[in-house]
């Protein structure tokens, strides 16, 4: 029963990962899906290259740093701990360095 409530527990926090994820991506890519200055700039590609990859690191690295944590130290809490610290640690990382291309509005 224990091991069970453990797959549970990192199933939620890989689809709790993915959600964060994505929900500090959309603001940014707003830009790209409306297109700017009279729908000119519009980049749909944010939404079938950047939003599917985001959520699979979101899903990923906090999943990873919770099953790296329980199996060297087998104290659920504690990787719980390390992989929300991973979760925060990838958004930090994702809205520090993640932009969108923008084309210049006016070129001439």
């Amino acid at each position: 029963m224990r091991e069970e409530r453990l797959g549970c527990a990192g199933i939620l926090l890989a689809a709790f990962g993915a959600v964060v994820a994505a929900g500090a991506w959309a603001p940014r890519a707003r830009v790209s899906v409306h297109g700017g200055f009279e729908g000119m700039h519009r980049d749909l590609s944010v939404l079938y290259v950047d939003l599917p990859l985001i959520a699979a690191g979101g899903a990923l690295v906090p999943l990873a740093a919770w099953l790296l944590t329980l199996r060297a130290l087998r104290r659920p809490w504690l990787a719980a701990v390390v992989a929300a610290g991973a979760l925060a640690l990838g958004v930090w990382g994702l809205l520090s360095w993640w932009t969108p291309y923008q084309a210049p509005e006016f070129t001439g």
